[in-house]
C-alpha cells in the first residue's frame, strides 16, 4: 500500500515531531535526561502505532539543522536535514559503523557531534572496502544528486565551526565574500569537517527516506513543513546573496517580523533578511523550484509556514530595534505558486492561514486549490467564531491545537471565563471530559483532514507544550514516553474516527 490523496476521502492524522519521540538508542545506556528522538526503531514503532490507530497522516515540524535553541524554525540551511536525529544504532545495524564504536563520551547535543565524527572516519573506510561497494556508489549519487546545496552547504558547516557559530557576515572579507581561492584553501585546510558534513547528510537523507517510505507503504502520508523565511546566518544566504536584501558587506538591509499589535506595543522582529523577489522572479524562481524539490523527496505533503508571506510581508529597516518602523510590502506570490506548479504538477501544499488574513490571499489559496487550517483552540475567542465547526468547509485541516498552541488540557485550564462561556453553550453540556470533546469537535468536522497533535491523544496538560511564541528556551524539548499509552489507545482513536467516518479505507 502506498500513501493516499489524504483530501479524496475524509482522515485524520497525527502531529508529532521526531525529537518528541521515545529514545532508546544504546549509546545513552539508562540515562536518557539529554536524548531526543531519532529515526531509528522507535520511529518505526510510531508508525506502527499510527496505523494501528487507523490515522493516515503524520505531520512534522521541519526537519532541518537546529541552533542551540532547538528551534526547528531557526535554521541554517533551507535544504539540510537535522543531524542530531541520526540513530546510531541504525548505522550499526547497516553495517556502516560497529556496535563497539558507538560510544557517546559526552552525554549531551555537543556529545553526540563529536560522536558522528569519529564515526564518519569509520564509514569512509567502510565505503572503500569490498563490503561497502554498494553504499559507496549510493554515497556518490546522493552527493551528485545534492550537490547545487550541498556542496555549499558542507563548506559553510565547517567553517561555522571553526569561527565558533560566529555569524558568516563577521567572517575575514574573503570568505564573506566567497572569494574562489579563498574557498578552494579552505576545502584543504577543512576536509574533516566537511567529509563529516558530507557523511551526516547522506546518513540523515537514507534513514528518513526509509522512515518515510515505510509509513508510504502503510498507506500514512507524511506532511512537512517549510519556515517561510531564511536564517540571516545560514548556508543559503551567504552562498547565494543576491536572493536577499543585503547591503556589500552582507548586513541585512530589511528583515522580517510584524508590526505592533494588542500582543505587542513595538511588534517583532525576527530579523531575518528579506528576499530581493525581483530577482527572484526574474530568473524563474529557481531558488524557490530548488527549495520545493528538495522538500518533496522528504514529504508528501508540505505546509507552507507564514502563508501570508506569499501575498505581503512587513519589511523593518535592518538598522532599527524593534518592528515599529516597518511597512507592508507586496509579494509576487502568484507567480510563485504558478512557477512551482508548472514544474512540480502533483505538488501537494497546504496553507497555513491563521490569525488575520486579507481577502486577497485566501482568494490567492483557493486560486491554487491548497488547504487551509482551523485551530478550534481559536474557536471560542469571539461569538460565533469563523472557526467554530458549523462554518467549517470541506477542503481545510482541523486542529485541536498546534504546536505553538498548549495541550488541549492546559488550554482548558487557563481558559478564561468569558471563553469558558462560550464553549460550555457551544458544546451542549456534553459528558466526555477534555481533551477527548475538543478531539471528538475535530473529527465531527466538516473538513476533509483532521489532525491532533499526540499531547492530545494522551491527556497531557500545559507541562507537555511544544513551544510557547516568544519565549527563549524550554521549548522543542518535549518527548513522549510508551509508558504514557495505554495498551487501548489504537483502538479507542480507530473506534472514534469509525464514528466520525475517518477510515479513508
Amino acid at each position: 500500500m502506498s500513501s493516499v490523496d489524504v483530501f479524496e476521502n475524509r482522515s485524520a492524522g497525527i502531529l508529532l515531531h521526531p525529537t518528541s519521540l521515545p529514545d532508546s538508542e544504546s549509546c545513552w545506556g539508562d540515562e536518557r535526561q539529554n536524548a531526543f528522538g531519532t529515526l531509528g526503531q522507535e520511529a518505526f514503532n510510531f508508525i506502527d502505532f499510527i496505523a494501528a490507530a487507523g490515522l493516515k497522516v503524520w505531520q512534522v515540524l521541519p526537519l532541518v539543522p537546529t541552533e542551540d535553541n532547538l528551534s526547528p524554525y531557526q535554521s541554517y540551511s533551507v535544504h539540510a536535514g537535522n543531524p542530531d536525529l541520526i540513530s546510531f544504532d541504525d548505522l550499526v545495524k547497516r553495517g556502516w559503523v560497529n556496535h563497539d564504536s558507538v560510544q557517546l563520551q559526552e552525554k549531551s547535543r555537543q556529545g553526540l557531534a563529536v560522536l558522528r565524527r569519529n564515526l564518519a572516519q569509520l564509514f569512509y573506510q567502510y565505503i572503500d572496502s569490498d563490503g561497502g561497494a554498494e553504499t559507496r556508489r549510493q554515497f556518490e549519487e546522493f552527493s551528485a544528486a545534492e550537490a547545487s546545496w550541498l556542496n555549499d552547504f558542507v563548506l559553510f558547516s565547517a567553517l561555522r565551526n571553526k569561527f565558533s557559530g560566529s555569524s558568516w557576515v563577521d567572517w575575514p572579507v574573503e570568505l564573506r565574500k566567497r572569494e574562489p581561492a579563498a574557498l578552494d584553501q579552505q576545502k584543504n585546510e577543512l576536509q574533516d569537517d566537511i567529509k563529516c558534513v558530507y557523511f551526516e547528510q547522506f546518513a540523515f537523507f537514507s534513514q528518513w527516506l526509509d522512515l518515510k517510505n515505510y509509513a508510504n507503504q502503510k498507506g500514512i502520508s507524511v506532511l512537512g513543513d517549510i519556515p517561510i523565511f531564511v536564517g540571516h546566518n545560514s548556508a543559503d544566504v551567504w552562498a547565494e546573496p543576491h536572493y536577499f536584501s543585503l547591503d556589500e558587506n552582507g548586513q541585512a538591509l530589511t528583515v522580517a517580523g510584524v508590526p505592533p499589535d494588542a500582543f505587542s506595543e513595538s511588534g517583532q522582529r525576527w530579523g531575518n533578511p528579506h528576499y530581493r523577489w525581483d530577482v527572484m522572479q526574474g530568473d524563474g524562481f529557481k531558488w524557490w523550484l530548488a527549495r520545493f524539490g528538495t522538500q518533496k523527496k522528504l514529504f508528501n505533503l508540505i505546509r507552507i509556514d507564514h502563508f501570508l508571506g506569499f501575498h505581503t510581508v512587513y519589511e523593518i529597516p535592518g538598522d532599527k530595534p524593534d518592528a515599529r518602523e516597518g511597512e507592508w510590502v507586496e509579494t509576487p506570490g502568484d507567480a510563485l505558486l504558478q512557477a512551482c506548479f508548472d514544474r512540480y504538477p502533483d505538488l501537494k501544499l497546504v496553507a497555513e492561514n491563521l490569525g488575520e488574513i486579507p481577502p486577497e490571499l485566501e482568494e490567492l489559496r483557493l486560486k491554487f486549490n491548497l488547504p487551509g487550517m482551523l485551530v478550534l483552540q481559536f474557536a471560542f475567542e469571539s461569538d460565533d467564531n469563523p472557526l467554530q465547526i458549523h462554518h467549517h468547509t470541506e477542503h481545510n485541516i482541523v486542529y485541536t491545537g498546534t504546536h505553538d498552541n498548549n495541550t488541549t488540557v492546559g488550554w482548558f485550564n487557563d481558559m478564561g471565563e468569558e471563553e469558558r462561556k462560550r464553549f460550555g453553550e457551544y458544546d451542549f453540556e456534553a459528558e466526555d471530559s477534555m481533551p477527548w470533546y475538543l478531539i471528538d469537535m475535530a473529527l465531527a468536522s466538516a473538513a476533509k483532514l483532521a489532525i491532533i497533535p499526540m499531547q492530545d491523544f494522551l491527556a497531557l496538560d500545559g507541562s507537555a507544550r511544544m513551544n510557547m511564541p516568544g519565549t527563549p528556551d524550554k521549548n522543542w524539548r518535549w518527548r513522549f514516553g510508551w509508558d504514557q499509552v495505554d495498551i487501548g489507545l489504537a483502538a479507542e482513536i480507530k473506534k472514534r474516527l469509525e464514528t466520525y467516518h475517518r477510515t479513508a479505507e
